[in-house]
């Protein structure tokens, strides 16, 4: 074949080489292809209630009357079982209020959409099961004492642990000082956390962020290798704050609320 080509004039050689080229372009382009469409999705505020309950109920402890917010983020996707093709996909990657991502990077679990909301919603308990560990742990707190239950409904997945850890915080001890944790602020994040206050990383924070600042937040605190995604597309008026632990976010907030500076991206 390569001998025949050598052959050829240039045009016509060029021709013969761009049709499988270009027949691969065609499947590509009608095939559907493993990624999913995500926006800005709702947030939450862990001191307030949800479907007229609490989110965080605490026994066996005194709890504060808080003011400010403490707002978990989400991201929208489309489903793991809806198909993108190329030319669908394309308007979405420019928009700066959308985001095209591997389905692999919000549906990690697989399987049907079933068993993928099931997957969310046990990965949400377990978040749960941490956030309250780790509140407790930091405020030395024994766990057989003091009884904590978070009630958040509709939203799947680990990444509001960081928060709902700062909620158990804030309505236990505050900023420590006789103060809020919030300083009155409406403070927003994301981050998955451990039972010993380890903040992890979760991915769409760059949606997450602006989602965040349409529900009215100032203060953003981002697991810290996630700093150059929320740079992206940060929107005005927003701080970026970097934190690695639950300590960290606690120690944070409590400098903004002296004045002082935070850590940041």
């Amino acid at each position: 074949m390569l001998s025949r080509l050598t052959r050829l004039p240039r045009p016509a050689a060029l021709a013969v080489c761009a049709v499988p080229v270009l027949g691969l372009f065609a499947v590509v382009a009608f095939a559907p292809l493993p990624f999913v469409v995500a926006v800005p999705g709702l947030t939450a505020d862990v001191l307030g209630s949800d479907q007229g309950k609490p989110v965080i109920t605490v026994s066996g402890a005194p709890v504060r009357d808080t003011s400010g917010q403490l707002r978990m983020t989400t991201i929208r996707a489309t489903g793991p079982s809806s198909t993108m093709k190329l030319h669908e996909l394309v308007g979405h990657w420019f928009k700066t209020d959308q985001a095209v991502l591997p389905r692999e990077a919000v549906y990690s679990s697989g399987g049907s959409d079933e068993e993928i909301e099931k997957h969310n919603l046990e990965e949400m308990a377990k978040s749960q099961s941490a956030a309250a560990d780790a509140a407790l742990g930091f405020l030395h707190k024994d766990p057989k004492d003091v009884k904590v239950d978070l009630n958040l409904a509709d939203v799947g997945g680990p990444s509001a642990g960081l928060l709902f850890s700062l909620g158990i915080v804030d309505k236990l001890d505050g900023d420590g000082s006789g103060g809020d944790l919030t300083g009155g602020r409406t403070i927003a994040g994301t981050g998955t956390i451990t039972a010993d206050g380890r903040v992890g990383a979760v991915g769409g924070v760059a949606l997450k962020t602006q989602a965040a600042r349409r529900d009215g937040a100032s203060v953003f605190l981002v697991p810290m290798d996630e700093c150059a995604d929320a740079q992206s597309e940060l929107p005005e008026g927003l701080q970026l704050v970097p934190v690695t632990s639950l300590t960290d976010a606690v120690n944070a907030l409590r400098a903004l609320n002296r004045g002082e500076a935070a850590p940041s991206c």
